[in-house]
């Protein structure tokens, strides 16, 4: 379903396999998606993963694209899950090792929240492997409710993310 334009912002990681090459192959992939313009992306970041069950995971390859979309919300989470079971995603237990993690951050500065859906993604401002890549193409962004990314950056503790190349 299609919806006047509006920009949406996705964050993309993987801790599975050939990690940069994916990220950088469905970045590409999005980029086909009728419906989708891609404008921006991140350099890649590396992470440590987050959360219970994660031990001696490896480390997380992440970034972010912004997206011009007609598409609606649904419709877009839709498109990304698409994406991820193409790339070989399987969905097993919270938290598992993925080779794509696709989330819809934000859309425009719409807050939906409905069962599977809710934007701005819950936690994105608490997690530095969001918002250092975001701040870095979009500092001016607003995350409805919790201010602009670049100075929720500038406040987050240490979280060891780095990044790799632009």
């Amino acid at each position: 379903m299609m919806t006047p334009p509006v920009m949406a912002w996705i964050g993309i990681g993987a801790n599975l396999g050939d990690t940069a090459a994916t990220l950088r192959a469905a970045i590409a992939a999005l980029g086909e998606v009728g419906g989708v313009r891609l404008l921006q992306s991140s350099s890649l970041y590396r992470s440590t993963p987050m959360g219970p069950g994660v031990e001696g995971q490896p480390d997380y390859i992440n970034a972010v694209v912004g997206v011009h979309t007609a598409l609606t919300p649904a419709a877009l989470l839709d498109v990304l899950f698409a994406v991820e079971l193409h790339f070989g995603r399987q969905r097993s237990v919270r938290n598992a090792a993925r080779t794509l993690d696709l989330d819809l951050l934000l859309y425009g500065e719409q807050v939906i929240d409905q069962p599977g859906l809710q934007v701005p993604h819950p936690r994105m401002h608490e997690r530095a492997f969001v918002l250092l890549p975001l701040a870095e193409v979009a500092p001016d962004t607003l995350i409805p409710g919790l201010g602009r990314v670049g100075t929720l950056a500038l406040q987050l503790p240490d979280q060891g993310v780095t990044r790799l190349s632009g």
